[in-house]
């Protein structure tokens, strides 16, 4: 079965930098698009970025744009999302989920556990 363990979150301050890992496994990791969204207290969830199978192409949210990136090691199943320049309004659950912005917003069952992002000074 799909099983996604997502891990890095933590606290830090505005302006801070943090990487978020995603281990996959349970299907073929290296054929799928994979997505991370994020989920803040009292939020509804919102896709935060996607990258396609092979890591070619990779499509933001306007609110990371510039600030966050998306890659993947398809040889250790892992997606990560290295987040810059962080900011208040990016506190929240960050969750990894496979395919597309679309199916990952409507599959909430296939998202990981989450981790934790909290920027606060």
């Amino acid at each position: 079965q799909v099983q996604l363990v997502e891990s890095g979150g933590g606290l830090v301050q505005p302006g801070s930098s943090l990487r978020l890992s995603c281990a996959a496994s349970g299907f073929a990791f290296s054929t799928f698009y994979m997505s991370w969204v994020r989920q803040a207290p009292g939020k509804e969830p919102e896709w935060v970025s996607s990258i396609y199978s092979d890591g070619s192409n990779t499509y933001y949210a306007d609110s990371v744009k510039g600030r966050f990136t998306i890659f993947r090691d398809n040889a250790a199943n892992t997606l990560y999302l290295q987040m810059d320049s962080l900011k208040a309004e990016d506190t929240a659950v960050y969750y990894c989920a496979p395919g597309t912005r679309d199916y990952a917003m409507q599959r909430r069952d296939t998202w990981g556990q989450g981790t934790q992002v909290t920027v606060s000074s």
